[in-house]
């Protein structure tokens, strides 16, 4: 773990370089944290598990990471933001399940297949309106578990 940890780190040491920003505790705390929870975070979630960083710090501190590729800015039905690591530091593309009860937010895996159609079908809607597309999201919008329980 120390050493994908290390792996990390260099990562977005080098991310940050790139902006001539440099790779502070503070920052290190959020990262290690996102790392760590393993889905888009509040910065409410994000607070709870660092230490002492102060809401203005990091807020400051993750549209630096942002700005640099670190992190991701994901939107959440509840209008609170979520931040995830970036596919270029996880590796991993993948899209969200958000509940639109109490504003969970999951990664959700896709197959290769369904990333090859949505692919195709970016290219077109891209070609067909003169855009060029970077990335792709699909967000699929219901209620989780816990929240379809509660109202039943």
């Amino acid at each position: 773990m120390e050493r994908a940890a290390a792996a990390l780190d260099g990562e977005v040491r080098l991310l940050l370089a790139t902006r001539e920003q440099r790779y502070t505790g503070q920052r290190r705390e959020i990262v290690h944290a996102l790392a760590g929870l393993g889905r888009p975070a509040t910065i409410a979630e994000l607070l709870a598990a660092t230490r002492d960083l102060p809401q203005s710090t990091a807020y400051r501190n993750l549209a630096v990471l942002a700005d640099a590729d670190v992190v991701r800015r994901v939107s959440g039905p509840d209008g609170f933001a979520r931040f995830e690591l970036s596919e270029a530091l996880s590796g991993d593309h993948h899209h969200h399940v958000v509940c639109e009860s109490c504003g969970l937010v999951i990664d959700a895996a896709t197959s290769p297949r369904l990333e090859a159609a949505l692919a195709e079908t970016a290219r077109l809607i891209a070609e067909a309106n003169g855009f060029e597309v970077t990335e792709h999201r699909l967000e699929l919008v219901g209620r989780c578990r816990r929240c379809r329980a509660a109202a039943c």
